[in-house]
């Protein structure tokens, strides 16, 4: 019994808009995609992204003085209700997705903000300069704040007791870091056919993620759910299908290309200058003999720690850096594919 011979479909390219991007914004373009796919996957991965990625919020407080949110304060401007809602606001990154605390304690007259709390060391504050309460001259502010992690929106979780034998006063928490996502869809071409779709995705988030970190989790998301909908083998579209973006292209789009999809070639050969890193990560790694961009990205994680007085903030500051730009540590790309890869582009251009 002959096997079933499968049409391929049309594989996007994907990019971000680099004079835009930021750990708050970024915009992604994919292109070519088949007819009609681009509202399809542009409403999927907007609703996951606006309801499906796990961020940190705080979900409890401990006010000295106060045993419910309709107390005032004294030597306090704000009531209680204005300070919980301007605790509310307050943007967390969670390095390990643990829960943890953080403590505010000011005394005197000033403005207390975010940049005065201190946090468990696996938490860090976005928005230092949020304004918490306006404080008089007698006046203190001791809180204790519990964070924890979680999906989308939790309403206040208040035990049987409402009030507290610690007087903890619970909050709603909106998790997710994502604040606003949009998507247009545009008609592109490819050879002589005009009707593909080109897809551009907006991303906003509050800066506790970057907009790549969260489409990298919401595809996850996203791949994960669907693939328990395969009841049987799955058709192998991405070997039988090629990444077009002209008619040329088809002809020959095998081996480095599909290794190298969706990677910045041009970058990869540049050097880690344009990365921005720190001095001291500079550094390190240009003592290592790491000058470029493609030796940096064919390194693991375990590979750079061993390098001298490289530690695991710096390795995280490299992660962050590689990753606004679609890269990643452990990516094993050969140079050979990359020169084969230029080569067939020139002789492309040629014809």
């Amino acid at each position: 019994m002959s096997k079933k011979k499968y049409q391929s479909l049309t594989i996007p390219k994907l990019g971000w808009i680099k004079e835009t991007l930021s750990n708050s914004f970024g915009e992604i373009i994919a292109q070519p995609l088949e007819p009609g796919f681009g509202i399809t996957l542009g409403n999927a991965l907007r609703r996951v992204l606006l309801g499906g990625v796990e961020g940190s919020a705080v979900t409890s407080v401990i006010i000295k003085g106060v045993n419910n949110e309709f107390s005032s304060l004294h030597g306090v401007v704000e009531d209680t209700m204005q300070l919980l809602l301007n605790i509310k606001e307050l943007v967390v990154k969670n390095s390990t997705g643990q829960p943890g605390k953080m403590y505010l304690n000011f005394k005197g007259q000033g403005i207390a903000t975010a940049g005065d709390i201190t946090t468990d060391e696996h938490l860090e504050l976005v928005n230092k300069e949020h304004v918490l309460a306006h404080v008089s001259h007698d006046g203190e502010l001791e809180i204790e704040f519990f964070v924890e992690s979680g999906r989308g929106y939790r309403p206040a979780n208040w035990p049987s007791k409402a009030l507290q034998e610690d007087n903890r006063i619970y909050l709603d928490a909106m998790f997710s870091p994502v604040r606003k996502v949009t998507f247009d869809v545009h008609k592109t071409r490819v050879g002589e056919e005009i009707d593909f779709d080109k897809l551009i995705l907006s991303i906003q988030t509050d800066g506790s993620e970057t907009p790549v970190d969260v489409l990298h989790y919401s595809v996850s998301v996203l791949r994960t759910q669907l693939e328990h909908f395969l009841l049987a083998a799955e058709i192998p579209f991405n070997e039988i299908s090629s990444t077009p973006s002209d008619e040329k292209q088809c002809k020959e789009v095998k081996g480095e290309e599909s290794v190298l999809k969706g990677i910045p070639i041009d970058l990869l050969l540049k050097p880690i200058d344009e990365l921005e890193l720190s001095v001291r990560a500079h550094n390190c790694l240009i003592n290592a003999d790491i000058k470029r961009i493609l030796d940096l990205a064919n390194l693991t994680e375990d590979d750079v720690l061993r390098i001298k007085n490289f530690g695991r903030k710096s390795l995280g500051e490299v992660k962050e850096s590689l990753k606004s730009f679609g890269l990643s540590l452990g990516m094993n790309i050969k140079e050979s594919d990359i020169k084969k890869y230029l080569e067939s582009k020139e002789k492309e251009s040629i014809l």
